[in-house]
């Protein structure tokens, strides 16, 4: 069947993104190397991390994805373009029309509002650029579960501010249509979280309305999505629908528990150690407000491995990665090449904004041919990175 010229031109353009991408990459590569006197001769793949397809949409509703190819970051690509941004769930077929979209603000107030998205949209404001990381995010997808924008809209707290709370209100439970027609077996429907009222203003969450400039995408969450800079995309509810306050006895929700263990949720009970016993992921604290905020610790993995020859013939190795989360931007980055080898400093990384990756470099030279495991640490044993303690960022590179 021959998809509808929109069709066409979308998966069109989505191609001609991704080749833009890879090409500014590789253009920037080979521009360090020439100004350091070295020709790039290619770069290595990283091996070990299945067959998942980069740059390309796969599946629907619920069980739609797609991963962002990391190795085409640069510092000229360091927002990602919408058609690129990586999805973890598309939109759902049986979402009604957006025209005259409303979001229902009640629960523990003194009167509920019904909010038009056209009003928050007048509202919206440009929020600055932040990234968004799927707790899911793995090696399985060659970690490109996660993406960078810029993004447009509107202070949840500021349209709290339209309602008077009631006093036992301390919690603020976030909403977004979930209504599919074909289930998946990786998903539980029914996107919602629920935030302290400190946990809001301490994020700076805010209401989307537009990303790099233009409307929401239809898989990105039109009309209106949630943004928590910092913290974990399961917590950036898609398609808001729904806004609530709640006391400290509401119940953690069914997202909140699908991803308690993947949002470094402390185990909790009998149950907890049941589910883990059989290989499952645990649940969490049964009430919301016993639930740790979903923040992104501070992290890091190589993006690509570059294979370059100096004017004399010699052959070494230049790392490039990312480094990313956190409260305030990682100084100090090491590096090892297998875990029987010593952590040694990174020699290049970059300053900039916790709220967006960096990009770090480090050069070796060609070692015994075999298989290496490239593994980061932080520096400083005062930040918290519980993820790169695990080695869950390493990844495995051949040397022929």
């Amino acid at each position: 069947m021959t998809p509808p010229a929109a069709t066409r031109r979308r998966f069109l353009g989505a191609s001609a993104g991704a080749a833009l991408g890879t090409w500014l990459a590789s253009v920037e590569s080979a521009l360090a190397a020439a100004i350091r006197g070295e020709t790039l001769l290619g770069t290595l793949p990283f091996v070990g991390e299945g067959a998942f397809p980069l740059d390309a949409t796969v599946g629907s509703g619920l069980g739609r994805r797609r991963a962002l190819d990391l190795s085409t970051l640069s510092r000229a690509t360091r927002v990602t373009p919408a058609d690129r941004f990586f999805v973890r769930t598309g939109c759902p077929d049986r979402l009604p029309p957006t025209a005259s979209w409303t979001v229902r603000l009640h629960g523990l107030v003194e009167k509920p509002v019904e909010l038009g998205v056209e009003e928050l949209r007048r509202e919206a404001s440009d929020r600055g650029a932040h990234l968004v990381e799927c707790s899911g995010n793995s090696r399985a997808a060659h970690f490109g579960l996660m993406s960078a924008a810029r993004w447009t809209g509107v202070p949840l707290e500021r349209v709290l501010a339209r309602v008077v709370l009631r006093r036992p209100a301390t919690q603020v439970l976030v909403s977004g249509f979930d209504e599919h027609s074909v289930p998946d077996p990786d998903s539980v429907p029914g996107a919602s979280w629920i935030f302290g009222l400190d946990q809001i203003h301490g994020s700076g969450a805010f209401l989307a309305t537009a990303m790099n400039g233009a409307p929401l995408g239809p898989d990105h969450g039109h009309p209106l999505r949630l943004v928590v800079p910092g913290w974990y995309g399961c917590t950036a509810i898609k398609w808001v629908n729904e806004i609530a306050l709640v006391d400290d006895t509401a119940p953690a929700t069914d997202q909140m528990r699908e991803y308690a263990g993947r949002t470094h949720q402390d185990p909790v009970g009998p149950r907890d150690a049941e589910l883990m016993r059989n290989g499952r992921r645990p649940e969490g604290p049964p009430l919301a407000r016993d639930f740790r905020p979903a923040t992104i610790d501070p992290a890091a993995t190589p993006i690509r491995v570059e294979k370059l020859r100096s004017a004399d013939g010699r052959v070494s190795y230049r790392i490039v990665g990312i480094v990313w989360g956190g409260q305030a931007p990682v100084r100090s980055l090491r590096i090892r090449l297998n875990p029987d080898r010593s952590f040694e400093p990174v020699e290049d990384l970059e300053g900039g904004d916790a709220r967006l990756w960096r990009l770090w470099s480090h050069r070796f030279p060609p070692p015994p041919p075999g298989r290496y495991r490239i593994e980061l640490a932080v520096a400083d044993p005062g930040v918290r990175t519980r993820r790169l303690d695990a080695g869950f960022y390493a990844r495995e590179i051949e040397i022929a």
